[in-house]
């Protein structure tokens, strides 16, 4: 008799029913287990969160506490939870970001959440976590994603902030304010001028401060206080969502640059209105998605959100067991919609 999934894919969300908890669910549950804190994962509404140390105070800021029970373990900390042995490891895509090691009955899935394998600095590098069933993310799964190093990426954004500079005007970077935005405060060159934050991105960062104090460099947060003088040739940390804004005009003269994995893509930052694009993810690109999943050296493969059809047919044609599964997730870097989180 053939084993029952340890893990299935439900209304809610990934429910494991011998541990009675689900994984990442987009509908209100008892037992949530979060990958991380952007909200296509962390969802508002239930009752119990767990999650990584280090991404607790943040999964607390963005879904609130009122009413809720959050537990938070170190990685590779097994958590026995109703005879199913859960853990916990570096996925590499945001601090405190994991994923989720299930093992029953003689299996081992490991759920990917986001990740990518180049080491941003901030977040725990991503860790090969061997298994049988390997829940991967394709946000990027198409041969065109191939990123550049990421010091090349930050070198060219010091040139074009140090060039606006050197001409009186303000540079403003478009990235999401959790992940992106800290990142990018992370790699770029503070020597060439101030750095300032809209609201939002100033909030986040706050949290992450107040854990890791010297992990950023000095950041501002906006205000309409601030005299024009000192605006002119900073550079401005803002959500997507800024772009074509009111607010956005108090900066006046500025350009904008956008940050992120589909500014590879011909037509998309014209369409997003920015100056330059910047190729940046938190996400694997097509080389790191056929890396990890080779590592893992599961011959089972479920591909969630992204490209999906695309990456599991290639999986089928190497010779994996691969399917495609539906959930919710996805929409933290999807560009066109232009969402922000605060």
């Amino acid at each position: 008799m053939a084993k029952r999934d340890l893990l299935e894919f439900t209304p809610k969300g990934i429910y494991c029913s011998k541990g009675r908890f689900y994984i990442d669910p987009w509908y209100p549950v008892d037992k949530a287990i979060i990958s991380h804190a952007h909200s296509d994962h962390a969802y508002r509404g239930h009752r119990h969160y767990l999650t990584q140390k280090d991404g607790l105070p943040i999964l607390q800021h963005r879904v609130g506490r009122s009413g809720a029970y959050f537990y938070g373990i170190d990685y590779n900390e097994i958590l026995p939870i109703n005879g199913v042995k859960v853990s916990l490891h570096p996925a590499g895509h945001i601090l405190g970001s994991s994923q989720i090691r299930v093992e029953a009955d003689e299996q081992v899935w490991v759920f990917s959440g986001d990740y990518k394998l180049e080491h941003d600095g901030i977040s725990a590098p991503f860790e090969t976590v061997p298994c049988d069933v390997f829940i991967t993310e394709s946000t990027f799964g198409l041969p065109c994603f191939q990123w550049e190093p990421q010091q090349n990426v930050f070198d060219e954004i010091n040139t074009w902030w140090r060039y606006n500079r050197l001409q009186g005007i303000t540079s403003i970077l478009l990235g999401y304010s959790l992940g992106k935005a800290q990142r990018l405060l992370k790699g770029v060159d503070p020597s060439i001028g101030p750095l300032l934050a809209h609201g939002a991105i100033w909030n986040v960062t706050e949290v992450i401060r107040q854990q890791y104090p010297n992990l950023f460099p000095p950041l501002q947060k906006f205000s309409a206080d601030i005299p024009k003088k000192d605006l002119i040739g900073s550079l401005v940390l803002a959500p997507p969502s800024a772009a074509g804004s009111p607010w956005i005009n108090r900066f006046q003269p500025y350009r904008i640059g956008y940050a992120s994995g589909w500014m590879s893509l011909r037509g998309i930052r014209r369409r997003r209105g920015a100056d330059r694009g910047f190729i940046l993810s938190d996400h694997a690109d097509w080389p790191a998605l056929q890396q990890a999943v080779q590592a893992t050296g599961a011959k089972r493969i479920i591909v969630t959100h992204g490209f999906s059809a695309v990456f599991s047919r290639w999986l089928q044609e190497q010779g994996y067991e691969a399917q495609e599964a539906r959930t919710t997730y996805g929409n933290e870097e999807e560009d066109l919609l232009g969402e922000a989180y605060e």
